[in-house]
């Protein structure tokens, strides 16, 4: 188990210095001169080679990839050309709103793809209606579902907020940069509601997809499951059905819907990206699309390093996490 974990770690790690590498090199390809693009375009050549110099820019790209590397190490993503200030500081206001839309997205897709997954076997005669709903929602893009929903709950019902965090203001009334847990914690609920009415269109529509393929998974889990020679003899010594499935077919499902869900979290930061510039959500996406406009490559390099951390992070939890489940799959 211990060798298994220093395995995955070890593996995390090299991941991650690959990524380094792609993303400077990305940079040096380019064609982008920074220098140019931090002074402005009517600066003086003598302007022009300071700040060359006070960036770095003239020394070889393998000093400057470990000066790069370095800086990473001590949090520092660069300077913004956009905004210039440093890209982790604007980050790291951006970086609570996503994780508030992922977290809602991600458990709203675990209770989705759960519903989906025990109405499917059990054959509940509403399991029909459910599977439509589910299945045509996932067969749309999210951005298309997105924009639907708009125009539906907000244009035609005006039952959901146009976007936005909260109708409270930008700031967060608490310590953690997330709205519901800190207007909790605050004892303002009704800052926390605002926040729940504003997180349910673009929750729902990132979910919706991750929701229809855990369950998918995890429904072939528990059908093989629920005739496995253990569910057959539990139900032989009178165990209740409801707790056959629970004690034997979810719990030896749990492997390879682990598996899945780690999957579709990292497919599910892809999704924010876009969901977060239609709904006008502060987020990591808001700030790559403001990059993207400005060919801030550094803001641009800065988001693609963090989501690509917790991408990595995610799924080596995920693995740690089939392991604690089943100790057999550290041996293979």
């Amino acid at each position: 188990m211990i060798m298994f974990i220093i395995r995955r770690i070890a593996s995390m790690l090299g991941v991650l210095f690959a990524l380094t590498v792609a993303l400077f090199g990305l940079q040096e390809l380019s064609g982008v001169d920074p220098a140019r693009a931090y002074v402005g375009a009517n600066a003086s050549a003598e302007a022009l080679e300071r700040t060359r110099v006070q960036l770095g820019l003239d020394q070889p790209a393998i000093v400057r990839y470990f000066d790069y590397l370095g800086g990473l190490l001590h949090g520092d993503l660069q300077n913004s050309l956009r905004t210039r200030t440093p890209v982790a500081e604007g980050l790291s206001t951006a970086f609570p709103a996503t994780v508030e839309l992922a977290l809602w997205s991600l458990g709203l897709a675990l209770v989705l793809g759960s519903i989906f997954a025990v109405l499917t076997v059990t054959r509940w005669k509403g399991a029909g209606i459910v599977r439509v709903v589910l299945l045509s929602g996932a067969s749309a893009p999210t951005f298309l579902l997105t924009m639907l929903g708009l125009l539906f709950f907000y244009g035609q019902l005006g039952l959901l907020p146009s976007g936005g965090r909260s109708s409270f203001g930008s700031t967060s009334p608490g310590p953690t940069g997330l709205f519901v847990l800190d207007g909790l914690l605050a004892g303002r609920v009704d800052v926390a509601t605002d926040a729940i009415w504003h997180l349910i269109l673009p929750a729902a529509c990132v979910a919706i997809s991750p929701a229809v393929a855990i369950g998918r998974v995890l429904v072939d889990g528990l059908r093989i499951n629920l005739v496995s020679d253990h569910a057959r003899t539990a139900r032989s010594a009178g165990m209740p059905e409801g707790l056959v499935m629970l004690r034997h077919a979810v719990r030896n499902s749990l492997g390879a819907t682990l598996s899945m869900i780690g999957i579709q979290a990292g497919l599910l930061l892809g999704g924010l990206v876009v969901v977060e510039k239609i709904v006008s959500w502060p987020g990591v996406g808001s700030y790559l699309d403001k990059s993207v406009q400005a060919s801030d490559f550094p803001g641009i390099a800065g988001v693609a390093l963090l989501l690509g951390v917790v991408y990595v992070v995610l799924n080596t939890l995920v693995d740690l996490l089939q392991v604690a489940a089943d100790r057999r799959l550290a041996l293979s």
